[in-house]
């Protein structure tokens, strides 16, 4: 297990920022950390990371105790902070030659690192332009290249696609995913497909307390109730249809319903039974499953 966040707590006067925060993140896997603006994320990231103190809990790094010695276990942590820090009047390369510094190396292992990650996350042909010069989308990629100098075990990126153009998000999803392949990655975001897209495990927290944490794919397949969509020409009453699951009226007011229930299959023979009883005339009755964006509004409503 390279990261374990067990029960962590911060406080700000009597506000509980973060309530008892338990998750575990795994090589190789990208967790999704969600949850609205206010959540707890960056808060859990700063601790993790060694910026903030916790008043509570406990974080463990390749079996390390990082609130308790997080100069040791800094090394093992790559961290891209939500708002990008970086020297804009210094050169691509001269930045990540000083980055790599900074972690003790010098020589021919600096350049040869340097060299590595200008290719890694395509700056090469940057390399020589001011960072100040740069697109949004390639300051992003100096903020990776930053976080990835000393080959750190456990990367975590706190809402890296923020403000960039669909052709800039794709590019750092599919980088991103690239890295993933031998690091322990936390991806921050409130972006539900950014999660759908590249991530293997979620995390939802909301008002500092964690709502959910499994694998997407289980997640989805837990909270993933199937709705029918029915139409007809005259205007439903909602008790007709009360005893099949939860019922609301659709986009299209008291003529479109919504059920949300288990198994479609009974709950579509169920329904037409009515729709027959009432003499009402079907226009459409469609399935469709929830998306996580659905999922993520259920369970942080």
């Amino acid at each position: 297990m390279s990261l374990r966040v067990s029960q962590l707590t911060k406080l700000y006067g009597t506000q509980k920022a973060l309530d008892e925060v338990t998750f575990e993140a795994n090589p190789g896997r990208i967790l999704g950390f969600l949850g609205p603006n206010g959540a707890g994320k960056s808060t859990t990231m700063k601790i993790i990371t060694g910026y903030l103190a916790a008043d509570g809990g406990s974080v463990q790094v390749m079996g390390e105790d990082a609130l308790q010695a997080p100069k040791k276990v800094s090394p093992f942590i790559g961290y891209l902070p939500e708002h990008n820090p970086l020297y804009l009047d210094m050169y691509v390369r001269e930045f990540l030659e000083f980055s790599a510094g900074i972690y003790g190396m010098s020589g021919q292992l600096k350049n040869q690192r340097v060299k590595e990650l200008l290719e890694k996350v395509g700056l090469r042909p940057e390399q020589h332009k001011k960072i100040g010069q740069l697109s949004k989308g390639y300051r992003q990629r100096v903020g990776l290249a930053k976080a990835l100098i000393h080959d750190p075990k456990v990367v975590i990126l706190d809402e890296p696609t923020t403000g960039l153009d669909p052709n800039q998000l794709v590019e750092i999803r599919n980088l991103i995913a690239e890295i993933a392949v031998d690091k322990t990655m936390i991806l921050s975001t409130h972006i539900m497909q950014e999660v759908e897209a590249i991530c293997q495990d979620v995390v939802i927290i909301n008002k500092g307390k964690i709502l959910a944490s499994d694998a997407l794919e289980n997640l989805s397949i837990a909270e993933q109730k199937v709705q029918l969509l029915i139409e007809t020409e005259e205007a439903l009453e909602l008790s007709w249809f009360e005893t099949l699951g939860e019922i609301s009226f659709g986009k299209k007011g008291s003529s479109s319903l919504i059920i949300s229930c288990e198994d479609p299959n009974e709950t579509r023979k169920e329904a037409m039974k009515i729709i027959q009883q009432k003499g009402l005339n079907l226009i459409s009755m469609n399935q469709n499953k929830k998306n996580l964006e659905q999922i993520f509004r259920d369970i942080t409503r």
